[in-house]
C-alpha cells in the first residue's frame, strides 16, 4: 500500500482525555472545537495555512479566549488532528486510509496555494493521482472511505475517480494483452518476467484470470458497486465477465440454502448479516436487473440459487419471473438436486413449488419453438438419438416427477399437467415417466381413494 510523509518536526501533540495539547512551550491562545474533541493550539500555524480557520480567528479575535468550532469538517476529529499537525509541520502520513478525509478537510478548510506554498490540498492531490489511482489496492481503499464523507467525496470527484480507475483496470483483457498490468502500473512481459523501462528483471508472475477482481470489488458497498460495473459495462467490459462478478457479489451478500438440512437457510455470511432482510430483497431484485439477459452467462445451478433465494427474501414477482425465465432459456442444463426447489408457502401445499418449475419448463419450451426445435436428430457419430435440450429436459422433467410423486398434496391435475406439458417427441422413451406415474398411484392408493387415477397422456 502506497504512502507519503510530509513534515519534519518531531511529534509535539499530546492527549489527556477529550483534549489535544500542542507542546511547543507556548500558551494555548485559540481552542478548536471538533465535535466532543478540543484542539489547543496556536494562531499563527493554523491561519498560515487555512484561509476559513484564518477568518473565524479574526471573527473571534475580540474575545478572551478564543474558540472556533468546527462542527461539520469532513471526517470530525480524526481528520483535523492530522490537519493541525500539518500546519505545525509536524510529521504525517498520507495512505489511502485517510487521503480522502484530509482532501476533504482541506478543501472545507480552504488549504490552497493562495494561502501557503505547497499546502495541503496540492500535497494531497499529487499523493491521490500520482499513487493512489496508479495502484488497484490503493483506489480500491481510498474509495471504501468515500462512502462516510459523502457529499464531499463527489463533489470533488473522488469518488468518480476512484471507480474510473478500478474500471480501466478490471476492464483490461488479458486475452487482448496477454499480461495483467501490475499492482503499481509496471508493465510485464507474455512470457510473465516484469519490465523496468523495457528491461527483463527476470522476476515471474503467477497464473492471472479475468475474475482476479472479483473478491475485492464485492467489498464495496452495493451502491459503489453498482457503480463500478456500470463503469465497466461503458468501457466495453466482456458480458460474462460482469455476469460473473454480479453473481459473486450475490454469493458473497445473500444466504445461501443448506439443502443437506431440512431445506432450511444457512446462517448468514458476515457481510449478509450486515444487511436487513429489507436491504437483501433490494440486492437481489438490482443484481437481476442488471444481469445481462443472454444464455449461459450463467451456470444454471447459480441461476437455480439465485430463484430460491428470492423466494426466501419474497422478492418482487417481476424479480421471480425474470429468473425463471433465465432458469427456462436453459433448462437442459440443471439438475435434478438443484430443479427441487422447495415450497415457502405457509399455506398447506405441496412439498416442492410445482407451479414454478411449470413456468420455468414453459419459458424453455417457448424458446425451444422459436429457436425451430423439433425431434431429435441422429448422431452422425454414433448412428444414436443424440441428447437434444428437450430430450433433456424430458429426462429431468421425468425424474422431478418420480421425486415429488410421494407427496400426499400433490394433486392429481398438476401431477398430469406437468407430466403431459412436453411435446411427444421429446421422449424417445416413456421409461421414466411410466415409473413416475407408478410411484404417484402407489401414494394416490395408499394416501387417497383408490379409485383416484389420471392420464398418463
Amino acid at each position: 500500500m502506497g504512502s507519503v510523509k510530509l513534515g519534519s518536526k518531531p511529534d509535539a501533540f499530546t492527549r489527556r482525555g477529550q483534549a489535544w495539547f500542542c507542546t511547543t512551550g507556548l500558551p494555548s491562545d485559540v481552542i478548536v472545537q471538533v465535535g466532543e474533541m478540543s484542539f489547543h493550539l496556536h494562531k499563527f500555524p493554523l491561519l498560515s495555512k487555512s484561509a476559513i480557520l484564518g477568518r473565524l480567528i479574526e471573527e473571534n479575535s475580540d474575545q478572551d479566549e478564543c474558540t472556533i468550532k468546527l462542527s461539520d469538517i469532513p471526517g470530525g476529529a480524526k481528520s483535523f488532528e492530522l490537519v493541525a499537525r500539518f500546519c505545525y509541520g509536524l510529521k504525517i502520513e498520507l495512505s489511502p486510509a485517510n487521503i480522502v478525509h484530509l482532501r476533504c478537510a482541506a478543501e472545507y478548510l480552504e488549504m490552497t496555494e493562495e494561502t501557503a506554498q505547497d499546502n495541503l490540498i496540492h500535497q494531497a492531490e499529487m499523493f491521490f493521482n500520482q499513487v493512489v489511482l496508479r495502484s488497484w489496492k490503493d483506489s480500491l481503499e481510498a474509495l471504501k472511505t468515500c462512502d462516510v464523507l459523502l457529499p464531499h467525496a463527489e463533489d470533488l470527484h473522488i469518488a468518480k475517480r476512484c471507480v474510473e480507475s478500478l474500471a480501466a483496470k478490471a476492464s483490461i483483457d488479458p486475452d487482448l494483452f496477454g499480461w495483467p498490468v501490475s499492482e503499481h502500473g509496471a508493465m510485464h512481459s507474455p512470457g510473465g518476467s516484469v519490465l523496468w523501462n523495457g528491461i527483463s528483471t527476470g522476476a515471474k508472475l503467477g497464473n492471472f484470470s479475468s475474475d482476479w477482481w472479483y473478491d475485492d470489488a464485492s467489498s464495496l458497498s452495493f451502491p459503489t458497486y453498482k457503480r463500478l460495473i456500470s463503469t465497466m459495462e461503458s468501457r466495453g467490459a466482456k458480458e460474462e465477465i460482469v455476469a460473473g462478478s454480479l453473481t459473486y457479489y450475490a454469493k458473497k451478500c445473500l444466504p445461501g440454502l443448506n439443502r443437506r438440512q431440512s431445506m432450511g437457510p444457512v446462517p448468514l455470511t458476515s457481510a449478509a448479516a450486515t444487511l436487513s432482510e429489507e436491504e437483501q430483497r433490494h440486492l437481489l431484485e438490482d443484481i437481476d436487473r442488471m444481469l445481462p439477459l443472454q444464455r449461459g452467462l450463467i451456470s444454471t445451478n447459480v441461476l437455480l440459487w439465485l430463484l430460491r433465494t428470492a423466494m426466501i427474501l419474497k422478492v418482487s414477482r417481476a424479480c421471480i419471473s425474470n429468473l425463471e425465465k433465465r432458469v427456462g432459456m436453459q433448462l437442459d442444463e440443471a439438475t435434478l438436486e438443484d430443479l427441487l426447489l422447495p415450497n415457502f408457502s405457509y399455506t398447506m401445499d405441496t412439498l416442492y413449488n410445482v407451479e414454478c418449475v411449470r413456468r420455468i419448463l414453459d419459458h424453455f419450451l417457448a424458446m425451444d419453438q422459436t429457436m425451430g426445435g423439433g425431434s431429435p436428430c441422429l448422431d452422425d457419430v454414433m448412428g444414436s438419438p443424440s441428447l437434444a435440450p428437450i430430450t433433456a429436459v424430458a429426462k429431468l422433467i421425468d425424474g422431478y416427477l418420480a421425486e415429488i410423486a410421494p407427496d400426499i398434496n400433490l394433486k392429481p391435475p398438476k401431477f398430469e399437467s406437468l407430466a403431459t406439458a412436453l411435446p411427444e417427441y421429446a421422449r424417445p422413451l416413456d421409461d421414466g415417466l411410466y415409473r413416475a406415474i407408478d410411484v404417484y398411484l402407489k401414494h394416490i392408493l395408499v394416501y387417497r381413494n383408490p379409485s383416484a387415477s389420471i392420464s398418463a397422456g
